[in-house]
């Protein structure tokens, strides 16, 4: 394969098990109008057929690297390590980006240089590929690290690309790793998107900062076992221990309000795998950690509520009659 030019982006597609999925996301990727980048398939120790569609495709602009499971944040830090390119960008393999998206983050950061980060809002779909009618609306500009904490304006994993200069400003070599240096911590099998982000707003001089359009697809799994919830919690009051080492400040001022806002995070992730008895307990707990998000955001912490306790007392069935109407009355 050919390996020069060195493109300009680098596109990182970590892939575990995805096979029902990641040709079309590879195709999304492969049809941007920005064309000078490289595709980056970091396949994570995947046992079903993976690997054999990502060398179906004959574009020599893929690069498919394998490698023994080590995690989300594992594979981000290979794709990152292997790349060439001035920018990098995410997109899990279930995700898609529209034909635009890099274009545009790259205007974005060749035109603001103290922008280390650029992202953008997402659309949500099915596991079907088609439009939710729902979107993520972040706040794009001015972000603090209260912001990251609490609410993560980044989003999802396949919303950011980022100044490869500007990452490097967050790498570390922990000790023990012979192969090559983390970017993000790999002790954190969730949360460690929102670890990485905040080292960075902390550590850094960059800004992080969002541009308008849903450029991003954001695949919601409905249905999909929601036990793994309790873990993400678990795992993220760690995370937010290992932030207060840093920031003590910030835990101290927003660490309930950011707890709150996860659990409710973890309640609408309960609702979406049609757990009602979960959700109702994380989005209760939500209320009990800080009122901030009834404050902050009252219109989405109520339909998060009344979404879980519906759910709760009458069970999918009419849960999903009701979701149906309402989806169905917006899109109207």
């Amino acid at each position: 394969m050919n390996m020069t030019p060195t493109p300009i982006a680098s596109v990182v597609v970590p892939a575990y098990n995805c096979e029902a999925t990641i040709a079309e996301t590879l195709r999304s990727i492969l049809n941007q109008t920005f064309s000078d980048l490289e595709l980056i398939v970091v396949d994570d120790g995947s046992t079903d057929a993976t690997t054999e569609i990502v060398n179906g495709f004959t574009d020599e602009r893929i690069r498919l690297i394998s490698q023994k499971n080590r995690g989300l944040a594992g594979a981000h830090n290979t794709g990152i390590y292997h790349a060439r390119g001035r920018y990098i960008g995410f997109c899990d393999a279930d995700d898609l980006w529209l034909p635009e998206k890099l274009e545009l983050h790259v205007a974005h950061l060749e035109t603001n240089p103290d922008v280390g980060i650029s992202f953008s809002a997402s659309a949500m779909i099915d596991q079907h590929g088609r439009r939710l009618g729902i979107s993520q609306k972040p706040k794009l500009r001015g972000i603090t690290a209260a912001d990251v904490f609490k609410r993560n304006p980044i989003g999802n994993g396949s919303t950011p690309v980022m100044r490869r200069a500007a990452l490097d400003a967050i790498a570390f070599r922990p000790a023990g790793e012979e192969e090559r240096d983390w970017w993000f911590d790999e002790n954190f099998r969730q949360s460690d998107d929102i670890e990485g982000w905040l080292r960075f707003i902390l550590s850094s001089d960059w800004l992080i900062e969002g541009i308008p359009g849903d450029l991003t697809l954001y695949r919601i799994h409905t249905g999909a076992l929601s036990a793994n919830v309790e873990a993400q919690y678990d795992t993220w009051c760690r995370m937010k221990d290992k932030i207060a080492a840093i920031s003590p400040m910030l835990v101290r001022r927003h660490g309930a309000a950011a707890t709150a806002y996860q659990l409710r995070y973890l309640a609408r992730r309960a609702v979406s795998s049609r757990d009602g008895k979960r959700a109702a307990r994380f989005m209760r707990r939500s209320i009990w950690a800080s009122r901030r998000p009834l404050r902050e955001e009252p219109i989405k912490t109520m339909v998060t509520w009344s979404a879980a306790e519906l759910l709760s007392l009458f069970g999918r069935g009419i849960y999903n009659r009701v979701e149906a109407r309402l989806l169905s009355s917006k899109a109207g």
